[in-house]
């Protein structure tokens, strides 16, 4: 909500600083989001009227103007502008005047000068010169009756400040400038102008025929006649410089009528074109299939949860949202009929988001705007077109009011006891009493209870707790005492055995990955195709249709950002995410962190993409494949141990997808895409991803003394052919597994061969495995028949259980 501090002052007026005023109106919870001038710092710069314009000798585009400035002796100006003319007022910037800083920061002096060869005693000013608006198509033109010599801050009022307010939800009796005002007033205890709305003279009996048919959708239905309008007159100065400062362009005079009366008293309304209106109003849903052109140029599709105003041929207009183009006012109107009415919030919201565009009206009638004053506006409505485009022929007929469902005002009880222990500071009844009257609200006092009947613009006032708020915005949030809390404050402090959740991003980062953040809410063929969920979580109420339901997976959101990326040609993708998953879970109960019937574990995710390494000249592009990515795994859960067994995961290759497990716990998967995948997205090349349970990463054992050997370990390499299905797990957990004599400290694979083709040693689909054995003991040097002993019991182990045999 924004608005110049000049007009709010003319409702209320109170004895503070326009920083004061800020703060006040801060601390009352209508958050002042920001403070700007009107218009930026100039001096001397005054009314001028141009007496003369003549040719300039020597340039097409320039003309010499007398200008009179009051001051006795015309000016002789030279101006380029292509308005200048004789007759008119505008800024005139005298000698020495400093115009508003340019990109430079610096501002601009005025000086005598000459152009082509004639002299130049200051200059006419555009509006984008002076910085009050980007027209730069001519002067600025003021106003006829503009004082010669008048200071063009005074005259256009420039010395002012616009507010712009962040308002809450609950706050639509402050989207207008009475509304505000009115707070101001409850603040402040200034004197509050309230604005009367005497009824104008009716020379005619002349009415349109109204019908509400949904009175869920409009509580109240307002509107008059008025004929021989004039439509062409140009909207004041004053009103397009206030609308302006709000925000809004002026459009035509009864267009801006209809807007400063939404932005002066908050509401909205609408004027259609009389002879356009095929019969009478019927206020009602739409039907399926019914289409609308709207007075932005879009053509909707209505149905039955949207609410429409329709004439007896067609529909005429989005109920407090827009207007239809159909029955839109033009300079060939002469009859018109004014409309203001109560439209209920709950058949009002979202309806124009579902059209992708918001208006103000809709934003103010989803929020509640006042139903009791709706006669009292169409007044005010009516006595601006009458001063503005009315005309000796111009009559009004009598206000059709017609009313089918108002909203009923309920008492909302206040306990005062209640109300102290809420705020947390004591208060007497008077207290409360008090802070509720300034806010024009009427209270019933008992004992120890104060009973509100809120007014109808007060829709937010349903509760107990309603009235406590208003009560803590009145006594001033800066008057809570600074109460200690009684209970200890102790830091839960982290255990040695586990990690932050921030050294597992740092680690990741280290691998070479970028965080990504990304929404919980994702698509529903994600959770299907990707995470193998039949049965995601769905939303009641999805901000899109592409984000109904919780993930639970982090997969669909990584394979997105590479898929933005991508679009975006980066060759290398490297991306992980730390985030929550949301599971069906029977088994969970309410707690302070869980909610019954569901799961919420967090996880950590990694996409990579692209060549392993970024480019460099002394390692090759080769594209990052499962090990490397299987190698970050390991290396991020170091020191602890990793076991990676075939998985089946539906997002990844059947043969290249890995399950992981520590200490025999099952924490997750690392694979490649899924072929049907890679095609769908129309990936060039398959990412790798992993997936693992973050409370398996924040693991972290504790480091445990051992004393460094004093005797020499032995190293003995063996090769042994096995079948190829023979895997390397199968075959550490061979050699793992034999006796000897606790001498064996380690094993590692460290070459493959396969044979091209049969031959006396090996056999087509056989491999040798050559593996280094490390032996060693801390009590003595190891002997020849130790060490035989130990490779005959590994190769016996071998044997047995992979059937393999060594390799001559």
């Amino acid at each position: 909500m924004q608005f110049p501090e000049s007009w709010l002052r003319e409702f209320c007026n109170p004895s503070l600083t326009t920083e004061q005023l800020a703060e006040t109106l801060t601390m009352a919870g209508l958050e002042v989001e920001e403070l700007k001038p009107v218009a930026p710092p100039f001096t001397k710069i005054v009314v001028g009227e141009i007496k003369e314009a003549v040719q300039h000798p020597d340039a097409d585009r320039l003309r010499v103007c007398q200008v009179d400035v009051g001051q006795g002796a015309l000016l002789n100006i030279v101006c380029g502008a292509p308005n200048a003319r004789v007759g008119i007022k505008v800024p005139c910037a005298l000698v020495g005047a400093e115009l508003p800083p340019g990109d430079d920061g610096k501002p601009f002096l005025i000086k005598v000068g000459k152009l082509r060869g004639v002299e130049s005693q200051g200059m006419l000013c555009s509006a984008r010169e002076l910085k009050l608006s980007e027209d730069h198509g001519g002067l600025l033109e003021l106003a006829a009756d503009a004082p010669l010599g008048q200071d063009i801050r005074e005259h256009l009022q420039l010395d002012d400040t616009l507010f712009t307010l962040k308002l809450t939800p609950n706050l639509a009796h402050c989207l207008s400038v009475y509304g505000i005002a009115r707070e101001v007033a409850a603040l402040t205890g200034a004197p509050l102008t309230t604005p009367s709305f005497p009824p104008v003279k009716v020379a005619s009996d002349d009415q349109l025929a109204v019908k509400i048919s949904a009175p869920d959708l409009c509580g109240r239905f307002s509107g008059r006649v008025m004929r021989n309008v004039n439509t062409k007159a140009v909207t004041p100065a004053w009103m397009v410089d206030r609308l302006a400062r709000c925000g809004q362009r002026s459009v035509t005079a009864l267009v801006d009528i209809s807007n400063y009366v939404m932005f002066e008293l908050g509401r909205p309304s609408h004027i259609f074109d009389l002879d356009k209106i095929q019969g009478g109003l019927d206020v009602r849903w739409g039907k399926p299939g019914e289409t609308l052109k709207l007075l932005n140029g879009n053509t909707v599709t209505v149905d039955e949860k949207v609410g429409v105003i329709a004439d007896n041929t067609q529909v005429e207009s989005l109920a407090g949202i827009m207007g239809g183009d159909a029955t839109s006012v033009s300079d060939d109107t002469q009859h018109v009929y004014v409309e203001a009415a109560f439209w209920w919030p709950k058949a009002i919201a979202g309806r124009s988001r579902r059209y992708n565009f918001s208006t103000d009206a809709g934003h103010r009638f989803e929020r509640g705007v006042d139903p009791g004053q709706t006669v009292e506006h169409i007044e005010r409505i009516t006595q601006l077109i009458l001063s503005i485009c009315g005309t000796a022929d111009t009559v009004c007929g009598p206000i059709d009011d017609v009313q089918a469902n108002l909203p009923k005002a309920v008492p909302v009880t206040l306990r005062v006891a209640r109300a102290a222990k809420v705020i947390g500071m004591p208060l007497t009844q008077a207290q409360c009493g008090d802070a509720l009257r300034r806010l024009g609200l009427p209270v019933l006092e008992a004992e120890g209870t104060l009973t509100v009947t809120p007014p109808s613009y007060r829709f937010d006032l349903q509760i107990e707790e309603d009235l406590i708020e208003e009560v803590v915005r009145m006594v001033g949030y800066k008057n809570l005492p600074n109460t200690p809390p009684l209970a200890p404050i102790t830091a839960r402090i982290r255990t040695e055995s586990r990690r932050s959740p921030f050294a597992v991003r740092r680690a990741l980062a280290a691998l070479g990955y970028q965080e990504t953040i990304n929404f919980s809410f994702v698509e529903e063929r994600w959770e299907h195709e990707l995470a193998g969920n039949p049965n995601p979580i769905k939303l009641l109420n999805p901000i899109a249709s592409q984000m109904s339901v919780m993930r639970s997976s982090l997969l669909g959101s990584l394979l997105q950002v590479l898929k933005f990326n991508l679009d975006r040609k980066a060759s290398r993708v490297n991306v992980f995410e730390l985030g929550r998953v949301f599971l069906r879970d029977a088994k969970s109960q309410n707690t302070d962190t869980t909610v019954a019937g569901f799961d919420q574990p967090m996880r950590a995710a990694g996409l990579a993409y692209g060549p392993r390494e970024a480019l460099q000249w002394s390692q090759s592009d080769k594209g990052v494949d499962f090990f490397d990515v299987k190698g970050d795994v390991q290396a991020l859960l170091a020191p602890l141990q990793a076991v990676f067994t075939p998985g089946d995961h539906p997002a990844m290759h059947p043969g290249r997808c890995a399950r992981v497990a520590v200490d025999g716990v099952d924490i997750g998967f690392v694979g490649e895409l899924h072929p049907r995948w890679r095609q769908a997205y129309e990936l060039a090349q398959a990412p790798i991803l992993f997936e693992l349970a973050l409370d398996a990463l924040l693991r972290r054992p504790l480091p445990g003394f051992q004393p460094v050997s004093k005797r020499q370990p032995v190293e003995r390499d063996i090769a042994v052919i096995v079948a190829e299905q023979v895997s390397h797990a199968a075959l550490m957990a061979a050699i793992q597994g034999a006796d000897t004599g606790g001498l064996l400290k380690s094993a590692t694979l460290f070459d493959i061969y396969r044979p091209q083709q049969a031959n006396a040693v090996m056999q087509l689909g056989e491999k040798s495995l050559a593996v280094r054995l490390v032996l060693g003991s801390e009590d003595a040097t190891l002997t020849d028949e130790q060490i035989e002993a130990a490779i005959k019991a590994v190769l016996e182990q071998l044997g047995a259980r992979v059937q393999a045999r060594l390799r001559a």
